[in-house]
């Protein structure tokens, strides 16, 4: 008996590192508006899924990686719009777009460690804690 496989079992899976893939406004940053401008060349090349590298406010100490605002765009970007559209687009090719999701590399500037920093004990942060060096450390479960 022959089993079908799920999309991501067998897709093509094709990750953009944003900032570097496509500049469309000519500041030396790729952009969604960049990757936009390429779904129909991906969808050639055979791509099932679009796997996107963090876009998240970010202060850039890790290129991104640092997220500060994982309900955002960082402006380098785009902005929330050109998202809508780059999703809305990709679907109309019948693309997939996976967004990088990293909670464990949430930035020193993201108001969990800012309100964690107010105190040592603080209750809005529960499963937060901040060791004898005075770095802040999350001890819950994501």
């Amino acid at each position: 008996m022959m089993h079908a496989h799920s999309w991501w079992q067998t897709g093509v899976i094709y990750q953009v590192y944003p900032r570097s893939f496509l500049d469309s406004n000519r500041d030396g940053i790729g952009d969604l508006p960049g990757i936009i401008s390429k779904l129909d060349y991906l969808r050639w090349l055979g791509v099932d899924a679009i796997w996107l590298s963090p876009i998240y406010p970010s202060p850039m100490a890790d290129f991104g990686y640092d997220i500060s605002n994982y309900t955002a765009i960082h402006p380098l970007f785009g902005t929330l719009e050109d998202l809508d559209s780059l999703l809305h687009q990709a679907h109309q090719r019948n693309l997939k777009l996976i967004l990088d999701f990293v909670p464990n590399h949430t930035s020193d500037e993201h108001p969990w460690f800012q309100q964690a920093r107010e105190s040592r004990t603080n209750e809005k942060l529960p499963g937060t804690s901040t060791n004898r060096a005075g770095s802040t450390t999350c001890t819950c479960s994501m």
